[in-house]
């Protein structure tokens, strides 16, 4: 009696539904196609299943399938995962991030999705001169804003699309060139005030933070879901940096940390406020 009322339930919307979501968070992650094959249903209906899901935040939607929220959380997170995360933080974080450069100026840009945002929005710029590690920004920069884009060689890290190495450049097999920038824009994993700005890989925090050492400007990029908490690897103290650039004001702690250590925050907020008082 309960397999065949288990059965029947597959083909109502919202028993199967609620069964797919027990499955992914069982699984950890799926495909469209694999959910498809077992509950006997088309791949359109799936997909329609997994944005509903999304849109409650029960899971991830990915690129061809889902990822629960459980797997997000305890492992370090694919590109297409990240993609789906915080999009209208990242959208907002990213805009800001752009007001900040200047047309002619030489930038560096970590890896992560937060900074590619940042690249799309700087397609309004002029002759900019581009330095990563983020494989995925050199296709998003607009032809038109830039004069030169350089990427650092070494390792490249599949989950995330960035290389790992030195921040440097060898013309001819010959010594280091000595290079820095007017402004590096640095997407972090974490942000607290007694840990400073942390991210889950050594090498990234490594490279992070010679991008820092290298820059006039510093511009931390993290969401407010990244406050108060502290990954493996420490990127810099907070001094470091002379903005966080965010979508919302950090707790009453952090906050009072940041303006110890003389960074700026800027927030949607506080944009739209300098705004009005400039009028």
């Amino acid at each position: 009696m309960s397999v065949d009322k288990d059965e029947r339930q597959r083909h109502l919307p919202a028993g199967r539904k609620a069964q797919l979501a027990a499955y992914v968070a069982e699984a950890g992650q799926v495909t469209v196609g694999e959910l498809a094959d077992r509950f006997g249903v088309s791949i359109d209906t799936v997909r329609r299943d997994l944005d509903h899901l999304s849109a409650e935040g029960v899971l991830v939607r990915t690129y061809g399938g889902a990822v629960s929220l459980a797997t997000i959380s305890r492992t370090d997170r694919a590109v297409d995962q990240r993609l789906a995360l915080q999009e209208q933080e990242k959208e907002k974080i990213a805009a800001l991030a752009a007001a900040l450069v200047q047309d002619g100026s030489t930038i560096m840009i970590n890896g992560g999705t937060t900074t590619l945002a940042v690249a799309r929005e700087l397609r309004q710029h002029r002759d900019l001169t581009v330095a990563t590690n983020n494989l995925l920004v050199p296709g998003a920069l607009a032809p038109t804003a830039i004069r030169d884009i350089y990427v650092f060689g070494g390792a490249v890290r599949s989950l995330t699309l960035a290389t790992v190495g030195p921040v440097s450049f060898r013309v001819n097999g010959g010594a280091d060139l000595d290079i820095s920038c007017d402004l590096a824009l640095i997407g972090v994993g974490a942000v607290a005030e007694d840990a400073g700005y942390t991210t889950s890989n050594l090498a990234e925090a490594a490279m992070m933070k010679d991008m820092i050492s290298r820059a006039a400007r510093v511009a931390i990029l993290a969401d407010s879901s990244k406050f108060g908490r502290r990954l493996f690897a420490q990127v810099s103290e907070l001094s470091s940096a002379d903005y966080l650039i965010t979508d919302s004001a950090p707790p009453p702690g952090l906050r009072a940390a940041l303006a110890a250590s003389n960074v700026e925050l800027i927030t949607p907020q506080a944009q739209a406020s300098r705004d009005r008082s400039a009028q």
